[in-house]
């Protein structure tokens, strides 16, 4: 209750919450934006007399939209606020059960690339009125366990309401975590259905307006005086361009710095577009699905600076790629957990606020001339590749994969915005992918999660309505979650997918031969009567499907008609769909780096005791950095 001379209102918690909600705001720069932009919802027992019931109350105060699946909804919400920069996040509301389960997939993939997204799935009573509830899991010796549990490994932030009162302190620090950009992920309040129904007097300054401001921490100043110092002492320093120089709004940071210094600049795939591609810094993708230029560039460079980056597997090559004797490390991240990898020396500070402190002292140093002319040397003909794989020199042919990427970087604006996330699309984008601003390139690839491209398309289109938004899919991801295609057609949000067939998975195919399993069970192919599989591939038609479910279809079966198809999507102001069966045979230039993916160790089938001596032979090159 509140106190006596406070002025309270009197509402259920789920009206409580939609209010809150509503009144939160992050400011960073002068900039306001909504703190929860609006709930995706669907709705069963466990949340619609309660969320339900308040989003119809404060309907002018909340937007709502209405999802398919939930695991999408989450990654509409992840796309949403990786567009607006970690500024502005979405809510998700579910019912208890399954409902609330499958939100753990989107929660992994916010967490895992530190954006914001809140999650309100419905509990079970808090007061046991009624036991065992439908779709409760019973736990024998732990009777407070409910499926809500398996979000806690997979959020920033958990709590279970248990009661009405205990929503105050728990939603004030759910809008922290939401806001802080080093701590931000999936914040998951689990809300007991019986208390999401309770009315309680609120104190009336729980719903005033609260801005949450997003810090730029700078630089300690001990730290920058280490890092100038490295930085100087440097022959041949290397730039690792990472996510949180886009989070940070830190581009023009990062130009002004490498246009005085010279430095080269290699980008993660959440960092690429960090530079415009035809910035002469810019060298492209590193690591496992780097360029060439980049990669040759890592394997000799004496002091990496890790600018906003996690250091995944795909960026250090499984800790093969950076091969320099005396290599050493700078990390600048926001996150003290993240700087100190690779035993780094560490500036932990807000990107932006780092680069700008670090151009001063380094104001006169420069790189000298003919590192410079190595890598530019370098990029020149890295360009010439990418123009390779682009070209068709038969516009009536059936195009290949990279030729689909040519094709559509004929047709986007500056400011169209590109988004995939599995298959064997990243590591084709990574490589070939010209950026020309800094959101076009959306990937996801902390979690390569097959079915996020659509929805994300969906989220980023809501947060800018204004911008042309494609989603590249293949076959494999395109069958995993096609639902929010409807939710695009039913809010007017005129997505562009381009649908990739090459009738399997292709690149799980390609690893899979690589590593001795011999392509088994990547092919989508008809069964025979032996149990063995035909070469014939199955008569499913995807885009008699995507049409089905409301989006206009572009079928394009050459080069030519390709390039047609998506300047006719381009133009429309609907949901559309170019589908385009491509050639198989792959083009995409090889990995210019190694992936480790453990290969049996004894077996006795031919391809994996080759693929196991090649294992062997890569892993040779493995270092621990310290």
């Amino acid at each position: 209750m509140s106190h006596p001379s406070q002025p309270s209102i009197r509402l259920t918690t789920a009206q409580a919450l939609v209010r809150f909600l509503s009144a939160q705001y992050t400011e960073r720069d002068g900039e306001r934006h909504r703190l929860i932009a609006g709930t995706w919802g669907i709705f069963g027992h466990g949340n619609v007399a309660g969320i339900g019931q308040a989003l119809v109350e404060y309907g002018e105060l909340m937007p709502y939209h209405q999802g398919r699946n939930e695991q999408a909804m989450v990654h509409a919400a992840v796309g949403h606020a990786r567009q607006c920069d970690r500024l502005s996040a979405q809510a998700v509301t579910t019912s208890i059960g399954p409902g609330a389960t499958n939100l753990v997939t989107g929660a992994a993939l916010a967490t895992i690339n530190r954006l914001p997204v809140l999650l309100l799935p419905g509990d079970y009573f808090a007061t046991r009125a009624a036991d065992p509830l439908l779709q409760q899991l019973e736990h024998p010796v732990e009777f407070d366990v409910s499926v809500n549990d398996a979000l806690r490994p997979v959020s920033r932030y958990f709590d279970r309401i248990a009661r009405p009162e205990a929503l105050i302190p728990s939603a004030l620090n759910a809008a922290r975590v939401l806001a802080d950009p080093a701590e931000t992920g999936a914040v998951t309040l689990a809300l007991p259905q019986d208390v999401q129904a309770e009315a309680y007097d609120w104190p009336a300054e729980f719903f005033a307006e609260r801005i949450w401001p997003v810090r730029r921490p700078a630089p300690d100043p001990a730290e920058l005086t280490e890092a100038v110092r490295a930085v100087r002492a440097a022959r041949r320093p290397l730039i690792v361009a990472g996510g949180g120089v886009h989070h940070s709004r830190a581009e023009q940071a990062l130009r002004s710095l490498v246009d005085a210094t010279g430095i080269p600049v290699a980008s993660t795939q959440a960092g690429k577009g960090a530079l415009r591609w035809d910035h002469p810094q810019d060298v492209g993708g590193i690591g496992h699905t780097g360029t060439a230029v980049a990669d040759a560039l890592a394997r000799t460079a004496d002091l990496v600076i890790g600018v906003g980056t996690r250091y995944t597997d795909f960026t250090t090559a499984s800790h093969t790629l950076f091969q320099h004797p005396g290599v050493r490390f700078l990390n600048l991240n926001i996150t003290a957990f993240d700087a100190h990898k690779l035993a780094a020396r560490t500036v932990v500070a807000d990107a932006r606020a780092a680069l700008q402190a670090l151009a001063g002292p380094l104001a006169g140093h420069r790189v000298d001339p003919s590192y410079e002319a190595e890598y530019r040397a370098g990029k020149e003909r890295w360009e010439r590749v990418v123009e390779a794989a682009y070209r068709a020199d038969d516009e009536d042919a059936v195009p290949t994969q990279t030729q689909v990427l040519g094709a559509l970087d004929q047709v986007v604006g500056d400011d169209d915005v590109v988004i995939n996330a599995a298959g064997s699309l990243p590591g084709d984008l990574h490589k070939l992918w010209r950026a020309r601003s800094p959101r076009q390139y959306h990937l996801e690839y902390g979690y390569s999660c097959m079915g996020y491209e659509i929805p994300a398309a969906v989220g980023v289109q809501q947060a800018a309505p204004d911008t042309v938004v494609w989603a590249l899919v293949g076959d494999g991801t395109y069958l995993m979650m096609p639902t929010e295609i409807v939710t695009a057609v039913q809010e007017r949000l005129p997505v562009n997918l381009v649908l990739i067939q090459n009738h399997g998975y292709a690149s799980i195919g390609g690893l899979s031969e690589a590593v001795g399993g011999e392509r088994f069970g990547t092919a989508y192919r008809y069964r025979a009567a032996d149990g063995t599989f035909t070469g014939a591939p199955l008569p499913v038609d995807l885009a008699a499907n995507a049409a089905s479910l409301g989006m206009e279809v572009l079928r394009a079966k050459t080069v030519r008609e390709l390039r047609a198809a998506l300047a006719t999507a381009r133009a429309g102001d609907r949901p559309a769909c170019v589908y385009v069966e491509t050639d198989p045979a792959p083009t995409a230039p090889p990995a210019e780096a190694w992936w480790d993916v453990p290969v049996a160790e004894t077996a006795g089938r031919r391809a994996a005791l080759r693929a196991r001596e090649e294992y062997e032979r890569q892993a040779a090159d493995r270092r621990r950095h310290l």
